[in-house]
């Protein structure tokens, strides 16, 4: 069974492997305002992949500072990225038809509140006139 730590930390990783894929430059500095997470949090994410060989470390041949770092993903990497992905699209999608169901719900109790009061909404709208 998957707990919400569970997610959360999967949303993490899929979020930091994105970012990675796309900007194999940032410092973990930048990864972690991007993501939401102290540098301590990403520090400890990017050891973890490192040592599970999800993603190498070289040097970011264009910087000017050769201290900078490149975080590449790994054929690994990729497919754990790839698992990831579909993991929080699955979880997203429930989320969104989870609250497409509750915004559902609320109208119709505007409706009805509006029907017992005599007022009339709008869909989407917040604004309420009286009959």
């Amino acid at each position: 069974m998957t707990t919400g730590r569970d997610r959360l930390r999967e949303d993490v990783q899929f979020r930091i492997l994105r970012l990675l894929q796309a900007n194999p430059e940032m410092s973990q500095r930048e990864l972690a305002l991007a993501v939401g997470v102290s540098t301590g949090s990403i520090h400890y994410v990017l050891k973890a992949f490192i040592d599970k060989g999800i993603i190498k470390l070289g040097n970011f041949a264009a910087s000017e500072d050769k201290r900078r770092y490149a975080y590449v993903l790994t054929p690994k990497g990729i497919t754990a990225k790839a698992e990831l992905a579909r993991k929080f699209l699955a979880r997203k999608m429930a989320e969104y038809e989870a609250l497409k169901d509750e915004i559902a719900q609320v109208r119709a109790d505007l409706e009805v509140e509006a029907d017992a009061t005599g007022a009339i909404t709008s869909p989407g709208s917040t604004t309420r006139t009286t009959r």
